[in-house]
């Protein structure tokens, strides 16, 4: 089955197994998938759970799959008023598992869901067993990125919409060289379909997200199993940061995906998945 096919059927999957939890009034909207050891799988900013649907529907078969969608992103709703940065986020997440009286599970995530995971690892060593971190930096986002990336936040929230410019500059961003046609389309529909009444908590976590701390600083206590992956054209996340981190993690794993640039749950679906199921296999 190709990637299209995959998402295609995913939005029924999504339909029949989407749950909520209420945060200070505002819906986090999650998936809950299989049975077995949990994974708490946190997807990329300006997508939603959807980037996930080859992952889920190959680990779910032995696993418990939990899949929250961002606040502002797929079905969850505005960013709760005490949510003010990636720690809180992961507070948010941490209050997810303990609704669903989840004690012990193990992260994936990409790009920002993996920022925040590695905080929830760091606020709470004893119940998170293994982090993968794909496509992600858990240092300070670089001066000039930063900067870029909040000029056009701020055109985003100025027009009160994503603009047909600005998706055109985001979308190279987050594939490879030679992309898939079918995935660009799918993000631009993506973008041009989004709630306008989310653009403030875009504007908001986009802020979050790009001047966040520097988590570098406490990547000594990160002694659980970590899984490092990113796509050797990935222009969002470079290889060089995941070297950065692999260095400064004991005992982490170093991956890097052919042919494949952020997106690569989607992109290399199959290679993630091999590398997936024999990472979680050894530590579970």
């Amino acid at each position: 089955m190709n990637i299209t096919e995959i998402t295609t059927n995913f939005a029924a999957t999504l339909a029949s197994n989407r749950k909520e939890l209420i945060i200070e009034g505002s819906t986090l909207s999650y998936l809950d998938i299989g049975q077995g050891p949990v994974l708490l799988m946190g997807h990329s900013y300006l997508w939603d759970s959807e980037i996930w649907a080859p992952q889920i529907e190959h680990l779910s078969q032995s696993y418990r799959c939990i899949v929250p969608e961002l606040w502002g992103h797929g079905f969850s709703g505005s960013l709760p008023a005490s949510c003010r940065n990636l720690r809180d986020i992961a507070n948010n997440m941490l209050e997810l598992m303990d609704a669903l009286n989840i004690e012990k599970f193990s992260v994936i995530g990409l790009s920002v869901g993996a920022m925040w995971g590695a905080e929830l690892a760091l606020k709470a060593p004893e119940r998170v067993q293994s982090l993968v971190m794909l496509g992600s930096f858990i240092g300070y986002e670089p001066e000039i990125t930063r900067d870029k990336y909040y000029a056009m936040l701020d055109v985003i929230k100025a027009e009160q919409s994503v603009s047909a410019k600005i998706i055109d500059t985001i979308t190279p961003l987050f594939f490879a060289t030679q992309p898939n046609p079918n995935l660009v389309e799918l993000f631009k529909k993506k973008l041009n379909h989004f709630d306008s009444s989310n653009v403030d908590t875009l504007y908001q976590m986009g802020r979050m997200i790009f001047g966040r701390r520097d988590t570098m600083d406490d990547v000594h206590l990160l002694t659980l199993p970590c899984l490092i992956m990113t796509g050797v054209e990935d222009k969002a996340r470079t290889v060089l940061e995941g070297y950065l981190m692999h260095d400064a993690i004991d005992a982490s794993q170093y991956v890097h995906i052919p042919e494949c640039g952020h997106i690569s749950t989607l992109e290399q679906a199959e290679f993630v998945n091999q590398q997936l199921g024999q990472f979680l296999a050894a530590h579970h």
